[in-house]
């Protein structure tokens, strides 16, 4: 797949074959439109180009919102190279280009910048200034602009019953496995190790602290998780835990640890990914270090069992 910082950076081609928006989660409702996109392609002797936008529009049109996305860009980016997509154009999008009419996106990039002639939307698609554009403009503009246009049915994603929103509320409530089942892969966090307290070498758990990329990562609720961890092209079995420590810490600092099972390796300052796959539980206050010494113990049983039936 080639990645375009820009639809300046992209040369238009023929019997382009387009998708747009911003396919947060890549989840399977997207995935409905996706396949059909690269069954069009091969079926014109075309190629796929997927349109997104970065930053996501509602941090620009909203920007005191607390906004929080399931993907990263790089995860994004990842799960739609996985999707076969051929052409990705990464547009900034700022508050000028949310100016756009319906009529200059479709005519000036749609069609002039990448030579649409073939264009796939999910139902209820609206792009332009104030979301004006709808799938009836785009059968007007079809004609008059030279390009076919196909609307995934909503049966075919109401089928599915999923939505972005509805994978973040679930990630807010802890429900993994409802929000994996959702995407149709795990969700991932991905970070930095950084230098923690080291309590968990002292009780046997050493942890890695993982510091996030990306500020607007949605963050599950807090609690335990039994997680993959993917490191230096291998993967491990671990257990997560996001939470404010409250045995051990009075500082109210949301910390995200994870404790990678049968490894040993020095990985201060290199970057994991954690597939999550099931909360184990709340995070609780224990009476003492030792009782959260057995909790742990109780709790990489579990993952472990719940990580061996995959």
């Amino acid at each position: 797949m080639r990645v375009y910082q820009g639809i300046e950076e992209f040369e238009k081609i023929d019997k382009a074959v387009v998708t747009t928006g911003t396919f947060d989660g890549v989840h399977i409702g997207h995935q409905c439109i996706l396949n059909r996109l690269n069954e069009l392609a091969k079926k014109v002797e075309g190629q796929s180009v997927l349109l997104t936008f970065f930053p996501h529009p509602r941090m620009v049109i909203h920007p005191d919102a607390e906004i929080q996305l399931i993907n990263t860009i790089e995860e994004k980016t990842a799960l739609l190279e996985a999707a076969g997509i051929e052409h990705l154009i990464v547009h900034p999008f700022t508050k000028s280009f949310s100016r756009l009419s319906s009529v200059e996106f479709v005519r000036d990039l749609l069609v002039n910048k990448i030579g649409t002639e073939h264009l796939v939307i999910g139902y209820d698609h609206h792009f332009g200034r104030n979301r004006e554009g709808s799938f009836e403009h785009l059968m007007e503009f079809g004609p008059l602009y030279g390009f076919q246009v196909e609307e995934i049915p909503a049966q075919d994603i109401d089928e599915v019953n999923v939505s972005s929103t509805k994978i973040r509320k679930a990630l807010l409530k802890g429900d993994v496995q409802a929000a994996n089942e959702f995407l149709g892969h795990a969700f991932t966090i991905s970070g930095k190790v950084v230098k923690g307290k080291q309590i968990g070498r002292k009780l046997g758990f050493p942890t890695a602290n993982l510091e996030l990329n990306d500020r607007y990562k949605l963050v599950p609720a807090n609690g335990i998780y039994a997680v993959k961890v993917l490191f230096d092209g291998n993967t491990f079995n671990g257990m997560l835990n996001i939470g404010l420590r409250p045995t051990i810490d009075s500082s109210n600092a949301v910390s995200i640890e994870v404790n990678v099972f049968d490894f040993n390796h020095d990985i201060y300052g290199s970057h994991l990914q954690l597939q999550l796959i099931e909360r184990i539980r709340d995070e609780q206050k224990f009476d003492s270090l030792d009782a959260l010494k057995s909790a742990m113990a109780s709790d990489k049983k579990k993952s472990l069992e719940i990580l061996s039936n995959l």
